[in-house]
């Protein structure tokens, strides 16, 4: 039995590998955007400390940080390829990296604690604020997979 999808040819009128690097980036920043969206939205919405502690913030920011470390150093950097000098070289480029997702898990992380031992824990009626925080840590922190993952560096050379 045969799919019905197989005789659809769209791959071939696209060249998605010249168009890789920018699909890649288009997505991560709508993932970026739409988690610092969440988060807003949720600080707009509940500006009381009692609804929703505003020190849940710290958790986006860091997401945010490490969002940046991550991308700063290419692949090139951490295989050796292309990075030779510098403080540290490829060991620096290394640690660098590492934590860099050292602090995009810990955000992660600590945004599911705040999500469960906050407000669902607690069962307070509000849980909103806490799905926020968590949401935001998640888009950030596939937004810079993507971006990290998504893109090849062939073009750059």
């Amino acid at each position: 039995m045969s799919g019905f999808l197989e005789g659809l040819r769209c791959s071939e009128c696209i060249d998605w590998g010249e168009k890789r690097n920018t699909i890649a980036s288009i997505a991560a920043g709508v993932l970026f955007f739409t988690g610092w969206w969440i988060i807003i939205d949720a600080a707009v919405i509940y500006p009381t400390m009692k609804d929703f502690n505003h020190s849940y913030h710290a958790c986006g920011v860091i997401a945010t940080i490490a969002f940046l470390m991550i991308n700063a150093v290419s692949n090139g950097q951490v295989r050796g390829d292309s990075y030779s000098e510098g403080c540290l070289g490829q060991t620096g480029a290394r640690i660098w990296l590492f934590v860099g997702f050292m602090l995009a898990f810990g955000s992660l992380i600590a945004s599911m604690w705040i999500l469960f031992g906050g407000y669902v824990a607690k069962e307070k009626d509000i849980v909103y604020p806490g799905i926020a925080v968590f949401f935001q840590n998640a888009f950030i922190f596939f937004g810079g997979l993507v971006f990290k993952f998504g893109r090849t560096e062939d073009l750059w050379q």
